[in-house]
């Protein structure tokens, strides 16, 4: 069985035998609300645009006056990490977290780079932002494949903020002066604009002025259209022409640029979504956090982000095999990030009929077989 990523819903349908539209998928973090708009036979007929001209304008608007220049759309943000691991590995040693998203360490195997990761605490407040924590001198784990020559200190940080899996919201004020030490800074912000009050926490604003700064953001999460694969990277005009021209030709398909331009057309109209996306955020994690500690065993962590971790005594796995064997309902496999195990899952918030239905499941298979 794969576990490398959530969303695998189809691999559960079948497993279990069923159509992948029986399941509810909480092992994904995606804004839950119906995303409408419309393409037609021109979007689909001619070749994109290769430079994506008026994708990065819609783009650029979104943040305050940035240049066009400084975006780069993408196939998901995970092609631009690809991209963004090719620099990263010619330059040194990687830091990154542990917990942290898998697909970082994906993307450096790509160019024969080894990441150094440094333990994150497993137990935080609910107090958002919070400081960032820097890097440990030693590492939590390194890969056994050989290490690059050039392992020089301070070469190169990746960021995911606000945090996956743990959803802590970083500082900007705690991040900034890891542009003054770090030849570059890789920031993954796939998550924060779901975040209440999360975007005064970006380093957006930064790229202008710092040419070690990349940011990459996704639309997928935000309006629940991971299937059509669509991110952007902010860097400087330099670093993306780069990029660009180690690409494969067209790399966003014609209907997400379409969708793209049309869901970002008007600012305002994006300005609504995210806030509504934000109340769901914050109700619904509220909401949650009450009733999973009414669950017997089960300890939920405080998350600033559209998702959150919980914890056990002992192994949750039946729980969630449970869940999807006798509800049709996925929780995260928390095995892919190192320094979790078997004692955790991560649960992404869905609606409140959905997360209902969630918290009653999981308190008929606690009492069905309680945690040891």
């Amino acid at each position: 069985m794969s576990f490398s990523h959530g969303g695998d819903i189809h691999g559960a349908a079948r497993r279990q035998q069923h159509g992948a539209d029986h399941f509810l998928d909480a092992s994904a973090s995606l804004a839950p609300f119906a995303c409408k708009t419309n393409f037609s036979a021109s979007d689909l007929r001619p070749y994109p645009d290769p430079s994506y001209r008026n994708l990065r304008a819609a783009l650029a608007h979104l943040h305050k006056h940035l240049d066009p220049a400084l975006v780069l759309p993408g196939n998901g943000a995970a092609e631009l990490f690809t991209w963004a691991a090719r620099d990263a590995a010619a330059l040194g040693l990687n830091q990154l977290h542990a917990p942290g998203f898998a697909d970082y360490a994906r993307a450096l195997r790509c160019w024969q780079a080894v990441p150094q990761l440094s333990s994150l605490a497993l137990d935080w407040s609910g107090q958002f932002p919070q400081t960032f924590p820097g890097f440990s001198a030693a590492p939590a784990a390194v890969s056994p494949e050989p290490e690059p020559a050039t392992t020089e200190a301070d070469d190169v940080a990746w960021i995911t903020n606000p945090h996956n899996p743990t959803g802590q919201l970083w500082s900007r004020a705690s991040l900034e002066p890891l542009l003054e030490r770090y030849r570059l800074v890789i920031s993954d912000e796939a998550f924060l604009p779901l975040v209440p009050d999360g975007e005064a926490q970006s380093l957006i604003p930064l790229v202008d002025t710092h040419a070690n700064l990349v940011v990459i953001r996704s639309l997928t999460k935000l309006y629940g259209i991971a299937g059509l694969r669509l991110g952007y990277a902010v860097a400087q005009p330099e670093r993306l022409q780069r990029w660009a021209g180690w690409r494969d030709p067209w790399p966003v398909n014609g209907i997400a640029v379409a969708v793209g331009e049309r869901l970002l057309r008007h600012p305002r109209r994006y300005k609504r979504w995210c806030e509504k996306v934000q109340r769901w955020t914050a109700s619904e994690g509220v909401w949650l956090q009450r009733k999973l500690a009414e669950l017997p065993g089960i300890t939920a962590m405080p998350s600033a982000a559209n998702f959150l971790l919980i914890r056990a005594q002992s192994s949750l796995l039946p729980l969630r095999e449970a869940l999807e064997a006798h509800h049709r309902i996925l929780l995260r496999d928390c095995r892919s990030f190192e320094g979790l195990g078997e004692n955790w899952l991560r649960i992404g918030y869905q609606s409140r009929r959905d997360n209902r239905r969630i918290i009653n499941a999981m308190r008929l298979e606690l009492k069905r077989e309680p945690l040891a």
